[in-house]
């Protein structure tokens, strides 16, 4: 693994502290080390085939795969490698993806209980169901035809649930940012992260929103994830 000390200064350049760091550098050589198992050589020669080897080889074992794939992505955003980077973040989030559980419509503060039990009837209780059959304009439409739901609550689903695939964007926060306009992902990932706080703790202060705005960390993840998320909603 080649200048780590320059890589070091990138992450520190990130904002990440010293202990995040030391962490980072840690798993990028574990990555190094499968690297010159597999082939004798290191990180820096990796192909796309030699990242998802890494993850294949995994299963099972190394349960700190994420955070690897985490400090990889990182590791070849700062040596120009924007393909391996974004395949690394890319396998990360679907290893995450699949593990979570699924979110509840229910769950979303703020639902209507009667449109929730109607959904639920035709089989759609989570928000990943919602974005499967909400996704255009027309299945929308069939969906409330189908449930009684008005479309506008239908859409309201949907857009709560778009949201949710941002990480930590689900009950609250989800309800937050819809009701502030920030409805869907495209809309949070133009924000400016300082300029998203200013905005939040405003709305708040002027509709009473039973919640607080964001911490500065908090919205530049917020709005570096949504910038990760592919468009998948017709509005």
């Amino acid at each position: 693994m080649q200048e780590v000390e320059e890589f070091r200064k990138f992450l520190r350049r990130k904002g990440k502290e010293n202990h995040v760091v030391d962490g980072l550098i840690k798993r990028c050589i574990i990555f190094d080390e499968f690297m010159r198992e597999r082939r004798k050589l290191g990180i820096d020669v990796a192909t796309k085939e030699d990242i998802q080897a890494f993850v294949d080889s995994t299963k099972g074992q190394r349960p700190d795969v994420n955070n690897c794939l985490r400090a990889v992505s990182l590791y070849y955003r700062f040596r120009s490698k924007p393909e391996l980077s974004a395949l690394a973040s890319k396998l990360r989030e679907q290893r995450m993806s699949s593990a979570r559980k699924p979110y509840a419509l229910k769950d979303f503060r703020g639902a209507n209980h009667e449109y929730v039990s109607r959904l639920a009837s035709a089989g759609i209780k989570s928000a990943e169901q919602m974005l499967a059959l909400g996704k255009t304009r027309a299945s929308r439409q069939k969906l409330s035809e189908k449930t009684g739901v008005l479309a506008e609550a239908v859409l309201e689903f949907v857009k709560l649930a778009d949201l949710s695939r941002i990480e930590g964007v689900k009950s609250i926060r989800a309800r937050l940012y819809y009701s502030a306009g920030i409805d869907t992902v495209e809309k949070m990932a133009k924000r400016n992260p300082e300029e998203l706080r200013a905005y939040i703790a405003e709305f708040v202060k002027k509709s009473g929103f039973a919640g607080i705005a964001p911490m500065p960390k908090e919205a530049k993840h917020t709005v570096e994830v949504a910038r990760k998320l592919p468009k998948i909603i017709e509005f």
